[in-house]
């Protein structure tokens, strides 16, 4: 709205002058109109402080170019035609040439891409995929990825990311869902492991209670139970070697048999993907206990 001096209050017939989004009397403070729309700067900027002004979509580490680069997007369908059309095709293909200048910023946007499919294939936290794909620059700025297969650091940097945000996800998920092979994730993990010393300490059998919990529809206080059981456990040292999966689901089995609910070995052990046997060996050392 534009104010002139000849603008007058219409209660005091003082002058009126806008103050943020409103139009207010200077002398009696009466507000006569409002704008809803804020024209001003986002930040104050001071002489001596940051220039906070800013533009575009913020930096992320999950593109290779950590989203700097501009691109030329699709004109609108009938609006432009024939030869127009054509050269700004050339000109789009031109500029993703451009983008990708090197062989290793090619490896990186495939290996950003195969991160970004597989985290939400596997239902990863939003956070996941910022640290999976600096993980992947890291390893190969350490000249880790000569020789290895990119879509298993890929998924090896994804598994490593869930194991770290305690996210449980075993290595036969996480290769059920990428484009790379058991052997080639091992491969890449050892190698990330040895040379960059990766976080991920044991996985506890904890873990993968709330979630086989859930699958299994059991209760809160069969999820507490075996949530003890593994306590006890640990405490004698009786799951060294064995497989945390199976150890929560064993638990878990035990856990519901003690409250009366309708669960069989069999039943644990497909939502932990581990065989009957495998149940029935840690069923037996809780009974010993």
């Amino acid at each position: 709205m534009g104010v002139t001096d000849s603008d007058n209050c219409p209660e005091c017939a003082g002058r009126l002058r806008m103050d943020g989004t409103e139009l207010c009397c200077e002398e009696c403070g009466l507000v006569v109109a409002e704008d809803a729309i804020d024209h001003g700067p986002e930040w104050r900027s001071f002489e001596d402080g940051p220039d906070r002004r800013r533009t575009g979509a913020p930096l992320t580490r999950s593109r290779h170019d950590r989203g700097l680069s501009t691109e030329i997007g699709y004109e609108a369908r009938g609006r432009i035609t024939g030869r127009k059309r054509r050269q700004l095709a050339r000109l789009r293909r031109e500029h993703d040439r451009a983008r990708i200048a090197t062989k290793a910023d090619s490896n990186r946007v495939c290996g950003f891409s195969q991160i970004k499919g597989l985290v939400d294939r596997l239902s990863l936290p939003l956070d996941a995929r910022e640290q999976a794909c600096r993980l992947f620059e890291s390893a190969q700025n350490d000249g880790l990825l000569p020789g290895r297969s990119i879509e298993g650091f890929a998924a090896a940097c994804v598994y490593t990311v869930a194991r770290t945000l305690e996210v449980p996800r075993t290595i036969d998920e996480v290769v059920a869902n990428a484009s790379a092979t058991d052997a080639e994730l091992k491969a890449a993990y050892d190698a990330m492991n040895r040379e960059l010393g990766l976080p991920t300490g044991p996985i506890e059998p904890t873990t993968y209670v709330p979630r086989f919990a859930s699958e299994l529809d059991l209760s809160t206080d069969v999820e507490r139970l075996a949530r003890s059981f593994i306590e006890r456990l640990v405490t004698n040292n009786a799951i060294g070697g064995r497989n945390p999966c199976g150890v929560a689901a064993a638990c878990l089995y035990v856990a519901a048999k003690r409250q009366g609910c309708p669960v069989t070995q069999a039943e644990a052990g497909s939502v932990a993907d581990v065989a009957p046997v495998t149940i029935r060996k840690t069923v037996q050392t809780l009974s010993e206990l």
